[in-house]
């Protein structure tokens, strides 16, 4: 009964919140708007309009400076003592997932159940500024991350722009195999299966069937830390994932992979992803291939800590993976190689992960360069470089407003007082 109230509750919150999203996305086709603020940040010089304000046309931004032009009958949005910035990119998120057992919510609901919940996280993490994300596997809900998609881009549903991998992929016995569960029930994986290049290439070609915009890919398996040093064993190998990059390039997409240490990291970057997820150990010859190839690490910083902090008996092993990251992510960003802001979000609160960003700050980055890396490097690695991630002239109207200024005090991220997409106002003081 608990079960079906809840799931009855969910599908009433959909109902809601789709009727006010047509309210909104209803809004008259030239109706102009002007933002006003007390700043404005040029995320690729760092330099701090102020005052600021931005004049939107439809879905782009038409101006951007201390004064713009107000067109007769715009409405002009007076933002007070905020700073605006392009609205924030989340590079590994999962819809799919919420706070709770992992392992069990993916076997316990139904996938017309976990869609609802997905749509429902997407909502939260627009209303938290986020209005571009990377959904980075479904966890065993196939390809319903493609009506998620299909559903905000219709304007059906609040939520940011997406890119999507449909399942991740995996190995046999690999990290989101069922590897704890009794074998004679044959409890499914998390991600599909693929154990070899062939079987990658297969696997990718149905995804990009069924609608994905790259490929998830499971490099590295279960991690402990030893001796003070981290081990992990990986999953594929270089010409493996090469084959993988291969075939992202024929589909013109892009391959991710979940990669913790050595030596999966160092076969990711030789076979060329886009992105090194959570890399908390690089080598020196790693490193040197990702600053040459422009490959990003994405720390996802707030999963470790929230995993660290949880009571049980793992909590000492996630203390000590993160303490070893920490350590392993000052070496990264001394030696210079580009990053991208990812929180892994879903295991804790939807809404909640520009936390990523102060954790960023925290152990060792400057505010600037947390945010470019947010806004310029995600903007890139989405695939919408030139369109979102700067407040520029003919880019997306994607635009939020933080209180105070998040380069003295990056934590204003998390205090979103104001959201745009696509030129329509999502959230407002």
């Amino acid at each position: 009964m608990l079960k079906a109230t809840y799931t009855i509750g969910c599908v009433f919150l959909l109902i809601i919140a789709a009727q006010t999203r047509n309210v909104m996305a209803d809004a008259p086709a030239g109706h102009p708007i002007v933002l006003h603020a007390a700043h404005l940040l040029e995320v690729d010089t760092g330099r701090v309009m102020t005052p600021g304000e931005i004049l939107v046309d439809g879905e782009r931004i038409a101006a951007v400076g201390t004064s713009v032009t107000h067109p007769a009958g715009a409405e002009v949005i007076d933002l007070g003592d905020t700073t605006l910035l392009p609205g924030l990119i989340d590079a590994h998120v999962h819809l799919f997932l919420h706070p709770g057992a992992e392992d069990l919510q993916t076997v316990e609901e139904s996938v017309p159940q976990r869609t609802i919940l997905a749509l429902l996280a997407a909502r939260d993490d627009l209303m938290a500024g986020f209005t571009a994300e990377r959904d980075m596997g479904t966890e065993g809900a196939g390809s319903a991350d493609t009506a998620v998609r299909e559903a905000i881009n219709a304007g059906r549903f609040p939520g940011p722009r997406m890119r999507i991998s449909g399942n991740a992929i995996d190995i046999l016995g690999g990290h989101e195999d069922a590897n704890r569960f009794n074998p004679e029930q044959h409890v499914l994986s998390n991600a599909t299966y693929a154990n070899t290049a062939d079987e990658l290439v297969a696997a990718m070609r149905q995804q990009h069937k069924e609608g994905s915009d790259f490929a998830k890919i499971y490099e590295t398996g279960k991690d402990s830390v030893r001796d003070g040093v981290l081990s992990t064993p990986f999953q594929y190998t270089t010409a493996q994932l090469r084959a993988a990059v291969d075939e992202a390039a024929r589909l013109g997409t892009g391959v991710a992979v979940h990669a913790m240490g050595e030596p999966g990291t160092l076969y990711a970057a030789q076979a060329g992803v886009a992105s090194i997820d959570h890399a908390s150990q690089l080598s020196d010859e790693t490193m040197r291939i990702m600053k040459e190839r422009k490959i990003p690490a994405v720390p996802t910083f707030t999963i470790f800590e929230y995993f660290a902090h949880q009571p049980g008996p793992g909590a000492e092993r996630e203390a000590r993976l993160l303490d070893y990251k920490i350590k392993e992510f000052k070496k990264q960003v001394a030696a210079g190689i580009p990053f991208a802001v990812g929180s892994d979000v879903g295991p804790f609160a939807h809404g909640t992960q520009a936390r990523e960003l102060e954790l960023m700050v925290k152990y060792g980055m400057t505010p600037l360069a947390v945010l470019q890396a947010d806004l310029l490097n995600g903007a890139k690695l989405l695939g919408w470089g030139g369109q979102i991630g700067q407040l520029k002239t003919g880019y997306y109207a994607d635009i939020v407003a933080v209180p105070g200024s998040p380069l003295d005090d990056i934590t204003a991220v998390e205090r979103v007082a104001f959201v745009m997409k696509n030129g329509v106002v999502e959230k407002r003081p």
